[in-house]
């Protein structure tokens, strides 16, 4: 499904990836863990086509990605949960919905689309009118997955989707990655919380200063003795 090769980018004359490889393959929750100022973000956003290659490829179903706008790469089915959710504060929870709708084929599965959101998220139907500012850092967690599901993916990118949360609403985010995998959408997630990520996952990689300096499946990286004192606390 996604293929990552020799990925390489930055910011002005900084390198932040170096030589960066990963798959996700059809159906699979893949997580990439590592600390701060590790690249994790940049990685998410230069699959995304937010954050400009300066090397490498990244292939979607065969196509390559690394030439295209971030409207043509959602086109193609991966969409993107940024960090820091970047909800529109003063619009209402449908019309940030709606704004995740906006290309031709999610335009016409709309309503279809917007129903299973809130079936996954009954809380935002249940606030559908309120001002998307007022939720709840949880609640805005939802809106902007839900966000990225209006727009239909096969691939959903999440970048650091429990960061601020409380341990109970992590668990309940962590829980509806699980549904919504079940679904058949594969994830690609971004997470510092390597306990949870590694629950829900087949597979990781682990990045250190731009470089992939670990991989295997989530049973492995759980038992390597390194990942579990850096990042499992254990």
């Amino acid at each position: 499904m996604l293929q990552v090769d020799g990925l390489g980018t930055g910011y002005g004359r900084a390198q932040a990836l170096h030589d960066v490889s990963l798959r996700v393959e059809d159906g699979e929750i893949v997580t990439i863990l590592g600390p701060n100022g590790a690249g994790k973000t940049s990685l998410v956003n230069a699959i995304a086509g937010v954050l400009p290659t300066w090397g490498g490829s990244v292939t979607f179903d065969g196509i390559e990605m690394t030439t295209l706008p971030p409207h043509r790469v959602i086109e193609h089915g991966m969409a993107l949960v940024p960090e820091g959710r970047r909800i529109f504060p003063k619009m209402t929870v449908t019309e940030n919905l709606d704004l995740g709708s906006y290309t031709l084929t999610a335009r016409s599965g709309h309503d279809a689309a917007l129903d299973s959101v809130y079936r996954i998220f009954p809380r935002l139907e249940e606030r559908h009118s309120q001002v998307a500012g007022t939720l709840s850092g949880g609640e805005q967690q939802m809106l902007a997955i839900g966000r990225a599901l209006m727009a239909q993916p096969r691939l959903l990118l999440l970048d650091e989707p429990s960061l601020g949360l409380a341990p109970i609403v992590v668990e309940n985010i962590f829980e509806v990655l699980r549904q919504v995998n079940a679904t058949g959408v594969s994830i690609l997630l971004v997470e510092q919380n390597a306990v949870e990520a590694l629950d829900i996952a087949a597979r990781g990689y682990v990045l250190e200063e731009g470089r992939v300096v670990g991989e295997g499946t989530a049973v492995e990286l759980e038992q390597d003795e390194r990942l579990r004192k850096a990042y499992l606390g254990l």
